[in-house]
């Protein structure tokens, strides 16, 4: 018994022994993490346990006076003591990441808008926000926070491309206020990722509102337009970036709307972004924006006025430098220190979301690093753009696709060997561009005889008379001649450097050089000749489209724009683009450049006959459409099949027309489009889910309203017009519906 116990005693007595180190252990490990933690939250505002709401306050509180004010513009210095580092808001990813080395180049926006691909977008959109991240990674190691190395991009633009003569209509998605929601919104959630508690970069919806040239004028023009056009055309993409998207901020246009400002409109920027859209993000004005209130608009006498018009109606971003008078505009009592908290707040918000106040390291995108810029897979994605979005406007005899084991080709034009009318403009900078001229010698035959000449200057008449050019391409079995204009052409004000009207076309037309080019070498040959044209904009050439065998439209077409046309020239994929705007015949069908009125303009309203309509762009096979059906709940089934010998994509259209279509309502209305692939002789039936609310229009105050009467269901290839089919496009069908409140 006395051994048992002394044993039990032994063993007890080992247990409590080891019971006190492991609690003296767990209790200096709970002193050791204390201190990390007090360690890594310096400052209440960089605990992550706490809410986005609660950290931003918290850091407001921290601040001075004057803290707070130089964190409202765009260049926001270090504030040392509370370990703040200097932070850039301007960035830009308009095609992707851009004025900042080394990226994946997309084609253009208005080619994004021509794939009519919702799919594609999103994922054009992520492959820029994950270079945008690992950009950013790589930036912060070398400590480079310079202007284009932040997270905040201003972008995208989803303006109405209303007139053609606009240079900057490059940067949208095209001329319809649906297209452009749906492309928009795609675009904003690819680039702001899904993550439940961060977002990988934050977008930017611009240039709120009313805003589409001209650019001589934009500092000090008031775009006036009625409730009717303001509702139906200009605000519904913003809206559809702000409510299906949540996209993370809004950026102010330059000039004046209804007479205000938009950087300081009450209305634009309170009652309906932020009362009735519902709107918690940043706002920010173009750069100078607010300085043109005093300079140009007219409305304030002096900076500080500026500065508190513009805060008051919700901008809290300043890209300038009128907010660094915020304190001078607070002492004459012009704002409130509580406004500045408020507007501070919101702004300080998005870079808490963006995961700039964490720890390096600690964050879901921090992973991200060189491997993911301008990587193969990023460069295929760019491929199926640049596929996509070509455009193919004739085609006579089927002419196209062209065999690449053709005897002779010459490529003539000053644009196929031109890196410039890859990129359009707001680009990033690739490290390897494959120009048109690369991707066709890429694509024949070595056996093939080919031969390039410019031929022709860009826009201008050459100098030498001298021409061999024209009469060895009419010799040759082909001749594809790559025309256009390039971003010297049409632009940003202070661009486009060989535009007289400061990025502006006054003309729509082909330089008349290139014109008379095309017409000297169809006079010396019967073969094919092929136009290959580029451009951000419609250019006429009603001269040209009876003269040449095949018409492509390729836009700026990005990095592996060359590879892209060379794709289609030669069949290895069938043009399945569809333009995003009318092409008008000439200047003189539109209505003046400054009228804002719809009137007359896009597919919607214009009555003359264009060049090429919204919505046009051939095959190479055909398409028949039949079949179409109407349920209850509003859900529109059509059955298409690929009648013709290749397999290929059709964006497949569907637009309405009211019961006061081209009076009070418009002609035609996009209402949805699907991009499906066939195989060759298959069918497939495709439902379009809409609802009542989809057959509504505007009146004349702005409202939504529902026609009670019968709606015509139009569903098909191309905008449901004569014209389209005069030119080769599937013939669609059409259905009538009575729909009543």
């Amino acid at each position: 018994m006395n051994i048992f116990f002394k044993i039990t005693n032994a063993v007890l007595t080992a247990f409590v022994l080891l019971f006190i180190i492991a609690c003296n252990k767990n209790n200096n490990e709970t002193k050791t993490t204390s201190k990390q933690e007090k360690l890594t939250h310096k400052f209440p505002w960089q605990n992550t346990a706490l809410s986005i709401n609660e950290r931003v306050d918290a850091l407001v509180n921290d601040m001075t006076l004057e803290e707070k004010c130089s964190q409202m513009l765009d260049v926001c210095p270090a504030i040392e003591r509370l370990d703040i580092p200097e932070y850039n808001w301007w960035n830009e990813a308009l095609h992707g990441v851009a004025r900042n080395g080394r990226a994946t180049v997309f084609p253009q926006a208005i080619g994004l808008g021509a794939t009519f691909d919702e799919d594609l977008i999103k994922r054009v959109g992520t492959v820029i926000s994950d270079e945008a991240r690992a950009k950013y990674n790589e930036a912060i190691k070398i400590d480079n926070r310079s202007r284009y190395a932040g997270l905040t991009f201003w972008s995208p633009n989803v303006n109405i491309f209303r007139d053609a003569r606009w240079g900057r209509g490059q940067e949208t998605y095209g001329e319809d206020p649906y297209l452009t929601s749906r492309i928009g919104v795609s675009f904003v959630k690819g680039l702001q990722g899904n993550d439940p508690n961060y977002i990988k970069a934050a977008a930017c919806a611009k240039h709120y509102a009313v805003h589409s040239g001209p650019e001589e004028l934009r500092h000090e023009f008031d775009a006036v337009v009625s409730q009717k056009d303001l509702y139906e055309t200009y605000l519904p993409a913003f809206k559809a970036l702000v409510k299906e998207a949540n996209v993370e901020g809004v950026m102010g246009a330059y000039n004046r709307t209804q007479g205000v400002p938009c950087c300081g409109s009450p209305y634009l920027l309170q009652e309906i972004l932020k009362d009735n859209w519902g709107f918690d993000g940043y706002i920010v004005s173009d750069c100078g924006a607010i300085s043109d209130f005093h300079r140009f608009h007219k409305v304030t006498n002096t900076p500080e006025e500026s500065a508190a018009m513009a805060l008051k109606a919700g901008t809290s971003v300043n890209c300038g430098n009128v907010y660094s008078v915020l304190k001078s505009a607070l002492k004459q009592g012009l704002i409130t220190e509580e406004l500045i908290d408020k507007r501070l707040k919101e702004n300080l918000s998005t870079r808490f979301k963006l995961g700039l106040f964490d720890a390096v390291g600690s964050g879901p995108f921090d992973h991200l690093d060189a491997s993911y810029v301008d990587s193969d897979a990023n460069r295929k994605v760019a491929r199926e753009a640049a596929q996509k979005s070509i455009v193919l406007l004739k085609n006579k005899n089927n002419i196209l696709p062209l065999d690449k084991k053709i005897k002779t080709l010459y490529v003539v034009g000053p644009n196929a060997s031109n890196e410039e009318v890859l990129l359009g403009n707001y680009y990033g900078l690739t490290s390897n561009t494959q120009t048109i001229l690369d991707g066709i010698v890429g694509k024949v035959s070595p056996g093939t005889s080919i031969n390039y000449k410019a031929g022709v200057l860009p826009f201008r008449n050459n100098v030498n008379p001298i021409d061999w050019s024209t009469g060895e391409a009419g010799k040759a079995d082909a001749c594809i001649a790559v025309m256009g204009i390039s971003a010297l052409l049409e632009g940003e004000e202070g661009e486009a450097i060989a535009s007289s009207e400061k990025g502006d076309r006054t003309q729509l037309k082909l330089p008349q050089n290139q014109i008379d080019y095309i017409k000297k070498i169809k006079r010396q040959t019967d073969k094919p000749l092929i136009l290959v044209l580029t451009g951000g904009s419609p250019i006429a050439i009603p001269e040209l489209h009876d003269i040449v065998d095949a018409i492509l439209f390729v836009w700026y077409p990005g990095e592996e724009g060359g590879n892209a046309v060379a794709d289609v020239i030669f069949g290895d994929v069938p043009p399945s683009g569809k333009l995003p705007i009318t092409f008008p015949k000439s200047v003189e069908q539109l209505p003046p450049y400054e009228d804002y009125n719809m009137k007359g303009r896009t597919y919607k309203y214009m009555t003359e006959e264009p060049l090429y309509p919204f919505g046009f762009g051939l095959s190479y096979t055909s398409f028949e459409y039949k079949n179409l059906t109407v349920d209850d709940a509003f859900n529109v089934t059509v059955e298409v099949k690929n009648t013709g010998a290749l397999a290929s994509d059709e964006v497949i259209q569907l637009y309405i027309s009211s019961p006061l279509a081209g009076t009070e309502d418009p002609i035609f209305d996009l209402k949805s489009f699907k991009r499906i692939s066939l195989e060759s002789g298959k069918s497939q039936n495709v439902t379009f889910k809409l609802n009542k609310l989809a057959f509504n229009q505007f009146d004349n105050n702005g409202k939504e309203v529902l026609r009670n009467g019968e709606y015509t269901i139009y569903v098909g290839g191309a905008l449901p017009s004569q014209r389209s089919i005069d030119l080769g496009a599937s013939k669609g069908i059409s259905t009538k519906l009575t729909v009543n409140k």
